[in-house]
């Protein structure tokens, strides 16, 4: 999705700053060109003000996607990912497994939950770094409860992981 956002914003780097915040935080443009973060409007001063833009860059970014037919689909689409639990995690009683893999092989997801359900621990919520995104996307796990040592080393056996760390 980020290739067909930068490809019509890259020739202008405060347009990209605006897409890029736009997409990582999930932010749906509405058919009248209001920002929304679920049923929120947020200002374009206030997105402005996180992009280091000015808010008529945030203003032309946002009819630069609404013209485009493709663009306004997905923006008009999109929602936030909900409540990320990662940093909450200690404070509920939960560990957190971060995983770095070659985002291209499959069952990687499948490989580690296997893993964690042979243990009889459950999965609170799985965080995948979009890989168009992030230059080296991790993969966050939160599961109910802690984690013995040793899982991690079974993991890391996963075809296409190259670390797995408990946090």
């Amino acid at each position: 999705m980020w290739s067909k956002v930068y490809e019509k914003v890259k020739r202008h780097p405060a347009k990209v700053k605006v897409a890029r915040l736009l997409v990582e935080n999930g932010l749906r443009i509405a058919d009248d060109g209001r920002i929304y973060c679920g049923p929120i409007n947020i200002p374009d001063a206030k997105i402005a003000k996180a992009a280091n833009a000015d808010r008529r860059i945030v203003r032309n970014t946002v009819e630069l996607i609404m013209k485009d037919d493709k663009l306004n689909n997905i923006f008009r689409a999109i929602k936030p990912a909900g409540p990320n639990l990662v940093d909450a995690a200690p404070y509920l009683g939960f560990d957190v497994i971060e995983i770095y893999a070659d985002p291209n092989k499959p069952g990687i997801v499948a490989g580690v939950s296997t893993i964690i359900a042979e243990l009889g621990i459950s999965i609170r919520q799985v965080i995948a770094d979009d890989p168009e995104l992030v230059p080296d996307p991790k993969l966050q796990i939160v599961v109910n409860g802690r984690v013995p040592g040793e899982v991690i080393e079974k993991m890391r056996r996963i075809r296409g992981v190259r670390s797995v760390t408990l946090k």
